[in-house]
């Protein structure tokens, strides 16, 4: 996989992404912009959390649906339905991370990419 080369797109879905999210009020969520960091192989990290994996599901459901509706397209890969503590969406230039709140706190995603740029977002 290689970064996008149509940069608009991937931050077009990103904001379908977060869309969802806010939809089906996911706490604090974060877009991580890694497009200038030169060793990452996604333009963007988007991440949520909830309080319950019902919640987590939820919430991955809502993603699936808007970007589908807006774009006709599916995740390349996605994981973590089962357990419903973090599920994954891979959308290749966009990868969601979606935890239950204890999950988030101990990964600390966020903290790992301290040279990109976050832009937090409020539920709708």
């Amino acid at each position: 996989m290689t970064k996008s080369r149509n940069q608009n797109e991937s931050t077009y879905i990103s904001e379908i992404i977060i869309h969802g999210l806010q939809e089906k009020k996911g706490n604090e969520i974060v877009r991580v912009d890694l497009r200038k960091i030169n060793s990452s192989v996604t333009d963007y990290f988007v991440i949520c959390h909830a309080d319950s994996s019902t919640q987590v599901r939820a919430l991955a459901d809502s993603v699936e649906k808007e970007v589908y509706q807006a774009l006709h397209q599916d995740p390349w890969h996605k994981e973590g339905f089962e357990q419903g503590e973090w599920v994954l969406l891979d959308y290749v230039d966009v990868v969601v991370h979606i935890f239950k709140t204890e999950k988030r706190q101990h990964y600390g995603i966020e903290d790992l990419w301290g040279d990109a740029k976050l832009e937090n977002y409020k539920s709708a």
